[in-house]
């Protein structure tokens, strides 16, 4: 059970938050009034010393400033304690609160909706430092997996199969999941998650975000299904402005403080492709039913054979799967000369949920699309290496 402390003198906040935590968090709140702002952190911190709490709000009421010496001492001394702030974020504001020890800025106005994405993902974060303060000097720091979704041409589903997968592994580890659209002049990651970032990826890599991990997950848009996402920039001119070794730089911190990040990469070699592979732990490839793009695949692995960038962890998707173009999975996988490790049959209900803006695994739909998408999650599931598994049949029916 997570315990929560709110200092506010709003009582509608007050009560928003008991409802963001009654809905679904599984803890309580203990209400502390304006005054506690200035007590010492420990008598905060042990006002039930039997359970101490994992988040401190400080809530609509509190003097900013004093706000921040609060979080200031509180993450020395309590560095598991998450603090959330409720004020009117301003760029100032937000770079002064993260480096004051501020996990995360809320809207005295947000609905409960988003209260309770926030609490979840202090708690996560509480959780994480304790991980990290009781193994400390054990072991170098657990990593994430990175998997980049990489098409040789466009118009196979990349990007679909990208926030599906992001989405899909959302369930496996709420909040512990970011998609990064690296697709810089025409990314669609966020239409496809229905988002309106007001931030983008050019924020990320400049300023204050590319040297500090707290300051970065500000830029982050937070999405329904309990994944992050990092969006491209909204006009295509901006992709200039984001270097390779900007992206190198993204991918390290990123991989350091969530457990999955999904990088939806532009089609093609490009130099921010090639870069994420230098760092990525996973490819997957995905290949429509075509000749050019089967043929497009082959040269691509070929050329990333040759320098060395083919991640450990490779899973072939083959997308649009229909028998009645001419080809089938054998064609293909003499071609690209590797196995198909899944097979997605051509869909109406696929481009129906793109164009909603919902994933369809996160739509709920049953059909043969989605059980594809969810056997394709199922590959990054921790166990599912130490499990067997029956190879894809040569002769799998399609659509």
């Amino acid at each position: 059970m997570s315990r929560f402390i709110l200092i506010t003198t709003d009582t509608s906040f007050q009560q928003r938050v008991r409802s963001a935590v009654a809905g679904g968090l599984h803890g309580k709140v203990q209400f502390l009034a304006e005054s506690a702002i200035n007590s010492a952190p420990q008598d905060i911190v042990h006002q039930d010393p039997s359970e101490p709490p994992e988040v401190i709000i400080l809530g609509p009421g509190v003097s900013v400033d004093e706000a921040l010496k609060l979080a200031t001492v509180m993450d020395l001394q309590f560095p598991e304690i998450s603090v959330i702030l409720a004020a009117d974020a301003s760029a100032d504001l937000v770079l002064t609160a993260m480096r004051s020890g501020i996990r995360d800025i809320v809207s005295p106005g947000s609905d409960t909706a988003t209260i309770r994405v926030l609490l979840e993902r202090a708690c996560l974060s509480a959780a994480s430092r304790r991980r990290g303060l009781s193994s400390q000097g054990n072991s170098e720091q657990e990593t994430g997996r990175v998997i980049a979704v990489m098409s040789p041409k466009g118009g196979v589903g990349k990007t679909t199969i990208a926030t599906n997968l992001a989405i899909g592994l959302g369930t496996v580890a709420p909040m512990s999941v970011v998609i990064v659209d690296l697709d810089l002049q025409f990314g669609d990651v966020a239409s496809g998650l229905s988002l309106d970032p007001e931030h983008t990826i050019v924020d990320a890599v400049t300023g204050a975000a590319a040297h500090d991990a707290m300051v970065l997950k500000a830029f982050l848009t937070v999405h329904s299904g309990g994944v992050y996402a990092l969006c491209a920039p909204k006009v295509p001119s901006e992709a200039d402005l984001v270097t390779a070794d900007h992206v190198r730089r993204l991918i390290a911190q990123l991989a350091s403080e969530f457990r999955y990040v999904v990088v939806d990469t532009a089609p093609g070699l490009g130099e921010h492709a090639l870069a994420t592979l230098e760092h990525a732990t996973d490819a997957v490839w995905v290949v429509g039913m075509d000749i050019p793009s089967v043929k497009g695949l082959r040269t691509g692995l070929g050329i990333l054979l040759e320098l060395g960038l083919v991640p450990q962890g490779r899973h072939v998707v083959l997308n649009f799967a229909n028998r009645h173009t001419g080809l089938n999975i054998q064609d293909v996988e003499a071609t690209i000369r590797v196995p198909v490790d899944v097979v997605i049959p051509h869909s109406t209900a696929m481009p129906f949920a793109t164009n909603k803006g919902v994933p369809i695994l996160q739509d709920g739909g049953r059909n043969a699309a989605t059980k594809s998408l969810r056997k394709l999650v199922e590959r990054f599931e921790p166990d599912w290496g130490s499990q067997v598994h029956r190879k894809l049949h040569r002769r799998a029916v399609v659509s």
